[in-house]
């Protein structure tokens, strides 16, 4: 998603009454709320990916993963990850969270700095998460930080497997980029399209 348009001061409570009823979703960092604007297709794709696979992983487990729609809160502010799963969720409102296991953000021009900087910082500060996951969607790069590996970056690309520690769960980044349209997964596939003629 992107960040387009900064809106005046609001309280926490301020701020959920206004979501409720608003058409427009928007971020509360620092008691500014942010509106939302409409996401590219590679990056519609990749969240649809990551999605599905979650979902069907997760099916028959205690853990459920929730799309753009639901927020997480951080202290006093509000944010829409782009998919995130929660497992032990102690809070009872029906609109956030505050305990997610896995965060992830497909990374936009628009939203790249807040995705590296602030979300980065906030998210990592919640007790809960384990993972945080940033996914390019101009070029094929997906980077993850860990709680057990004290939050250093590392990165997956085409041929590589991603392993969500968390939940145990075992992805291909080619599934992740499945019908996403850049140089890089053009490139993967030809390669791929020789080696196999």
């Amino acid at each position: 998603m992107q960040t387009v348009q900064k809106i005046d001061r609001l309280t926490p409570e301020a701020y959920l009454q206004i979501e409720l009823a608003s058409e427009t979703k928007h971020e509360l960092v620092d008691s500014y709320a942010y509106t939302m604007a409409g996401a590219s297709r590679n990056h519609e794709r990749i969240s649809i990916n990551i999605s599905r696979e979650f979902s069907s992983y997760l099916k028959n487990s205690p853990c459920e993963p929730f799309g753009s729609d639901m927020k997480i809160r951080v202290g006093d502010n509000f944010f829409y990850p782009d998919m995130m799963v929660v497992c032990d969720d102690k809070n009872d409102d029906e609109y956030y969270t505050d305990s997610p296991l896995i965060i992830v953000e497909v990374l936009s021009k628009l939203t790249r700095r807040m995705d590296e900087t602030i979300k980065r910082q906030q998210y990592l500060s919640i007790p809960s998460l384990q993972e945080y996951v940033l996914i390019e969607q101009y070029i094929v790069d997906i980077e993850v930080v860990r709680r057990s590996d004290g939050w250093q970056s590392k990165h997956y690309y085409m041929g590589d497997e991603i392993t969500f520690d968390s939940i145990g769960l075992t992805l291909p980044v080619t599934e992740l980029y499945h019908r996403v349209n850049n140089e890089d997964v053009a490139d993967y596939l030809a390669k791929i399209a020789v080696e196999r003629a």
